[in-house]
């Protein structure tokens, strides 16, 4: 069993069919081995006569998942499931998805994870998944703060309930949240009818660098847009890593998520990927995806321009 179980985070708008996606999803026998935690059970649609109830907040479904509802604190429910699964009071499970409330950000359950000495070397972030409502989705955009957030911390969005509106509504939506967050993928799905190979498997290695591809600056959303830093000197890590961090520190609450390759004179870049203050442990890549070997890194902000960051690195570095 793998050392540290990855963590998958399901988020999205009130409304928005997380739900729905994650019955659909409990009901593929690759998910078989998947532990969920859950606000309230009573959220999710099972069927209460083909499950085996463990306790009284946790049932385990036919494919074998592990449905826990989350009452307290999650490193808390994290530990519990951990010390149950060691007793053999659950079935094994060798991933965990936690779906959040509909006005919740994934920032502080990544900072969790990344952080909770007790967790960050039993488990590790694999992917944040977020769903918007092809029906509400765009007024929900222009009118709740944290539904940005939440598109923009995304890996994976799924526009879900497609069905229900034109398909030129679909597309503007598509695009529209393509500007938004350039570096996630987005796919269109109704009743939650995804592969869970197509959310779960993990960004990879070249899926993440394909994710700092260069990008031109976004349309305004909400005062959030996506530009793109491109600086053609190796940079040193040590210092760029202060830089960050300061950088963060000051400017955390604007900047919802940073994504890139950074040059650090090895033979291929650093991944570098964070949400808000939650930064995840960086990658080395053996070698560059493409001819391009200069660092390139892509932040989606609000108030935070181009020019004053390029200026801040460089004056930094100098």
């Amino acid at each position: 069993m793998e050392r540290r179980a990855p963590v998958a985070v399901l988020t999205g708008f009130l409304g928005s069919g997380k739900t729905t996606l994650l019955s659909s999803l409990l009901e593929h026998p690759s998910m078989g081995e998947t532990a969920v935690i859950v606000n309230e059970l009573g959220e999710i649609a099972i069927d209460h006569h083909l499950v085996r109830k463990v306790d009284e907040r946790t049932v385990v479904l036919p494919s074998g998942c592990v449905c826990c509802s989350l009452r307290g604190d999650l490193a808390d429910e994290l530990r519990d499931l951990l010390e149950r699964r060691e007793q053999g009071e659950l079935t094994p499970f060798r991933r965990v998805v936690v779906e959040t409330t509909g006005l919740a950000e994934p920032a502080p359950i990544l900072a969790t994870l990344l952080s909770e000495p007790a967790l960050k070397h039993r488990f590790r972030p694999e992917v944040v998944v977020t769903t918007v409502d092809a029906v509400h989705g765009s007024r929900t955009l222009d009118r709740h703060e944290v539904s940005i957030r939440q598109a923009a911390a995304a890996d994976r969005i799924v526009v879900t309930k497609p069905d229900l509106v034109e398909t030129e509504d679909v597309d503007a939506l598509v695009r529209r949240l393509r500007e938004l967050n350039p570096t996630a993928s987005v796919v269109a799905a109704s009743f939650g009818d995804v592969a869970p190979r197509a959310l779960f498997a993990g960004p990879g290695k070249k899926r993440a660098a394909a994710a700092a591809r260069p990008i031109e600056p976004s349309g305004d959303h909400g005062g959030v847009h996506a530009v793109t830093v491109i600086l053609d000197r190796p940079l040193d890590w040590t210092g760029f890593g202060i830089w960050l961090t300061m950088l963060l520190q000051a400017r955390g609450a604007d900047i919802l998520r940073v994504k890139g390759l950074v040059d650090t004179g090895g033979s291929g870049p650093v991944v570098l990927n964070g949400v808000q203050h939650a930064v995840h442990p960086p990658i080395h890549l053996d070698a560059w995806p493409d001819g391009d070997r200069r660092s390139r890194l892509v932040f989606i902000a609000r108030g935070v321009e181009r020019d004053e960051l390029e200026a801040s690195l460089a004056a930094f570095a100098a």
